[in-house]
């Protein structure tokens, strides 16, 4: 059984929308054993396959092939992830709850003479 790419990505759960994962792989997110890709490839079971996704990487080895989107537990038996790819994206998770944690939201909008001095620092730097 030959499958797209874009059809698998979208059957694992990858990407939201089909159109969504064609437009990834042919913007260069999605490589096959290094190799940039277009969106009609086939793919083949024990490829291994390169996704960015946002800002998450996600190292992982086709182990399944299927032309429907499925179940989630149906998407998770088509591939396996690196043990370094899931490494990563738990340390940059960690990074990036504490990048959050020691810049927190301001507790309410700006009002009107907060906005003028953000205008006017902003303009400052131009």
């Amino acid at each position: 059984m030959a499958v797209r790419i874009d059809k698998w990505l979208w059957a694992a759960r990858f990407f939201k929308t089909r159109g969504l994962a064609t437009e990834m792989v042919n913007g260069g997110h999605v490589q096959i054993n290094g190799e940039r890709i277009k969106a009609s490839r086939t793919v083949k079971v024990g490829e291994q396959l390169n996704i960015v996704r946002n800002q998450e990487q996600f190292i992982v080895t086709i182990t399944g092939l299927a032309e429907k989107r499925g179940s989630a537990a149906v998407a998770q038996t088509l591939y396996q992830e690196t043990e370094q790819s899931i490494a990563a994206r738990q340390e940059q998770n960690q990074l990036r709850k504490f990048n959050a944690a020691s810049a927190p939201a301001p507790d309410k909008r700006p009002d009107k003479k907060a906005r003028r001095q953000i205008i006017r620092f902003v303009r400052q730097k131009d």
